[in-house]
């Protein structure tokens, strides 16, 4: 266990630089992220919100040991993440989950729901065998609100956002302690999309769930977060408490973001916990 005082993730002066052809011989670089800093407590969220480019997408990458930082650190229980190696990097691979922006494409059509559910279960051991990993993947079903009974189906029998659902129960399947939620909502109806955000954070508080949300929609944010922090053109602009952030814009950016939010009305910020899906 990491120490209670400690953030569970720590990102340190975070860079990455793609290269960039000019000309024939030459080249140059492009700053998809230029040295950014931010802690996540554990059992809070973070909220990384930018328009597309800003870089929020590819500092969830670097996180997650997807893709390697040009310098500065990505810290998971104080220790580095970049360079594990065996037992040391499965383990954070099971601790450390995502669920992607589109549920059409981020599960395979090919495995039947028990199958995808079971996949990561069986990488990582959890559950005694075939019986039981059925078993677990049929309550994780229902905790995301979908019937057992669905685990012989297939991913494209099924709606946008109980796709998603889905995604988020596979997520939950290793039983991991932290998850970038990397624009979740973002392909589903409005409708849908509160329910997604109240099955979130229901789990988040069942579970103690830390999470990292990328989204380029404030409006999102206000429902789930406990920090943000905004992002343009790789770095970090404008960060905050929810409140502050709305209530009080410092950055012309920030405000132009938040003029984009359809209807922003302060008696309906947070989700009430009586209506939880």
């Amino acid at each position: 266990m990491s120490d209670p005082s400690s953030p569970l993730v720590a990102v340190r002066d975070l860079k990455k630089y793609f290269p960039v052809k000019q000309g024939l011989f030459g080249r140059t670089f492009k700053k998809a992220v230029d040295g950014i800093s931010f802690d996540v407590p554990e059992g809070r969220t973070l909220a990384l919100v930018g328009e597309s480019g800003s870089g929020k997408s590819t500092v969830g990458l670097m996180i997650l040991d997807l893709l390697a930082p040009t310098a500065g650190q990505v810290l998971y229980g104080g220790k580095n993440v970049t360079g594990r190696r065996g037992a040391e990097w499965l383990s954070l691979r099971r601790e450390m989950q995502v669920v992607f922006q589109d549920p059409y494409s981020s599960l395979n059509g090919r495995m039947s729901v028990r199958e995808i559910l079971a996949e990561g279960m069986n990488v990582h051991r959890v559950g005694s065998g075939p019986e039981e990993r059925a078993k677990l993947a049929g309550e994780l079903l229902e905790r995301v609100g979908l019937p057992a009974s669905a685990l012989e189906r297939y991913p494209h029998e099924f709606s946008g956002g109980q796709r998603q659902r889905i995604a988020i129960a596979r997520a939950l399947s290793v039983r991991p302690r932290f998850i970038v939620c990397d624009e979740p909502t973002s392909a589903l109806d409005v409708s849908v999309q509160s329910q997604i955000l109240n099955l979130l954070r229901r789990l988040q508080r069942e579970e103690r769930l830390t999470y990292l949300f990328i989204t380029h929609n404030l409006g999102v944010v206000e429902y789930l977060a406990d920090e943000v922090c905004v992002m343009e053109g790789g770095r970090i602009v404008e960060r905050g408490p929810v409140d502050q952030i709305f209530d009080h814009p410092a950055e012309a950016y920030t405000r132009r973001l938040l003029s984009a939010i359809p209807t922003l009305d302060p008696e309906r910020r947070k989700i009430r916990t009586g209506a939880e899906e």
